[in-house]
């Protein structure tokens, strides 16, 4: 029998009647819920109505086919049925909250899942930031890592290039050591000589004077006699004849044409003839030497900086910043077998820093005149095709006054030459024979590159002024160079000049100034 159940607060609830009597079934499965109205609406009177009508009429009905004894148990039925519909309300609002919570619950969850889905998208969002910051953190890594490996090998390269230079300088020293002893054994062998000389002079001195008392003995009486007689007597005795000087080899010295000797810078003269004029003894003892020859003489001393004038534009670099620096331009128009580079410098610094490079991307020190902290003050390396070098010195440059330089290279026998104010103070030969110099590479004034037109490292900055730089495809001339110091011009052929220093940046000053004198 399906009956339906008015439940506190307006709900109504259809249930099985087997399942209604029992308590037991009530609990032992969850109903299902219908719709809930509210308290006191028109189903809820329906409701009653429909469950006390049947009531009623089965109670007429048995009022008038039973006796009067039969009502009591009727009513008794109908309490306890009352008493079964009050705890089936109960049961039913106990379950009614329930589902309230559970909806609560499942609603609370959804948010949950909602700001945990916002959070994670947030995570996700600062994950990808995190990786995008480390993939730039490696790749600046890498480069710099790729870099400090080529500075390595660059070092590398250029200590191995060190060790030889070390290493012939090491011989050179071993071979003048031997040299010296050998002047050492001549000297004493000369000293040897000297005192067998000094001897035979002693004699000579003894004949001379014995053959003056011979001379003044005849001369009177040559006066007694009168002039035009001779006087009678015998003839006085010739002397006897001076024995010859022993020649050099018999005395355990070498002859004057001999290598041993002309390395000792000395030569003897031989003792004079009988009838030689007298010399002076130590004027004959004296080493003589050749007269030097028009390529031998000494160039006249330099003219003063302040003198020279018409040396063109000046570039000044004030500090040692890696933003200093000037470019020249267009560069090398041809590969380079022979190299000039003439400049008036003025160092403001404790070191050279660097004066000129040139990089390519093949080779990043294809060309470079550099002096850093670690190099003896006042020493540039000379760099053609790194690691080729050679240490060039030019400690002149450290007094802070104006210098005439001129670096000069052929391919031809590997030839070099450094001037410093007209002079020729370093020159060798067999370095980079036969080497080229590429053209279409970037040159640079006062830094140092280590890639194409950048790199630089201020500890390796020029720090002072450049006036009147220039460079040539060819090897200039000694006179070509004094001309040039002495601001007569420049010779032609001149490939780049300052006047080509197109970009300057940093502090860089271009100044016009008429003479050297008047020049920062």
């Amino acid at each position: 029998m399906l009956c339906t159940k008015v439940v506190k607060g307006g709900s109504s609830l259809p249930w099985h009647s087997s399942r209604a009597v029992g308590g037991e079934g009530a609990h032992s499965r969850r109903p299902r819920p219908v719709r809930v109205l509210g308290m006191g609406g028109p189903r809820t009177t329906l409701s009653v109505f429909l469950i006390f009508v049947p009531v009623y009429l089965h109670g007429v009905l048995s009022r008038e086919a039973g006796p009067a004894a039969q009502r009591k148990p009727f009513f008794e039925r109908l309490r306890r049925l009352e008493e079964q519909f009050r705890r089936l309300q109960e049961v039913t609002l106990t379950h009614l909250r329930g589902l309230a919570s559970n909806y609560n619950l499942s609603y609370d969850i959804d948010t949950r899942f909602q700001s945990l889905a916002l959070e994670t998208q947030a995570v996700a969002l600062a994950v990808n930031r995190s990786q995008a910051a480390v993939q730039g953190d490696l790749s600046r890594l890498k480069t710099w890592m790729q870099k400090s490996q080529r500075r390595s090998r660059k070092l590398d390269s250029r200590l191995l290039a060190l060790d030889s230079v070390l290493s012939d300088r090491d011989r050179q020293l071993a071979q003048a050591g031997k040299e010296r002893e050998a002047q050492g054994d001549g000297l004493a062998s000369l000293g040897l000589a000297l005192r067998a000389l000094q001897d035979t002079v002693a004699g000579l001195t003894h004949l001379v004077q014995s053959q003056g008392a011979r001379l003044a003995a005849l001369e009177g009486r040559l006066q007694v006699a009168g002039p035009g007689a001779v006087a009678p007597g015998p003839t006085p005795a010739l002397p006897p004849p001076l024995p010859p000087p022993l020649p050099l080899p018999q005395l355990g010295l070498p002859s004057p044409g001999s290598p041993k000797l002309q390395r000792g810078g000395q030569a003897l003269r031989a003792p004079p003839e009988p009838g030689d004029p007298p010399q002076d003894f130590a004027s004959g003892l004296q080493g003589t030497r050749e007269p030097q020859g028009p390529g031998s003489q000494r160039t006249r001393p330099p003219e003063r900086p302040g003198e020279t004038c018409n040396v063109g534009p000046v570039l000044v670099f004030p500090n040692a910043s890696t933003q200093n620096v000037a470019f020249l331009s267009p560069g090398f128009p041809a590969g380079l077998r022979a190299l000039s580079v003439c400049s008036w410098v003025r160092v403001a610094s404790g070191h050279l820093g660097t004066l000129l490079s040139y990089a390519t991307e093949e080779n990043d020190n294809k060309l470079v005149l550099h002096g850093r902290d670690s190099l003896v003050p006042g020493s540039v390396h000379f760099v053609i095709g790194d690691p080729a070098f050679r240490e060039l010195p030019l400690q002149p440059l450290l007094d802070g006054r104006w210098h005439h330089v001129c670096v000069i290279w052929t391919s031809t026998l590997g030839r070099y030459r450094l001037h410093v104010d007209r002079r020729l103070v370093a020159t060798g030969s067999r370095f980079r024979e036969g080497y080229e110099i590429p053209p279409g590479g970037s040159l640079v004034l006062g830094q140092e590159q280590d890639s194409v037109g950048g790199g630089f490292d201020s500890s390796e900055a020029f720090v002072g002024s450049v006036a009147g730089l220039a460079i040539w495809d060819r090897a200039l001339v000694p006179g070509e160079v004094a001309s040039l110091a002495s601001g007569r011009g420049l010779p032609p052929g001149a490939i780049l000049t300052l006047d080509d220093a197109h970009r300057v940046g940093g502090f860089v000053q271009r100044v016009n100034c008429s003479c050297l004198a008047l020049c920062p």
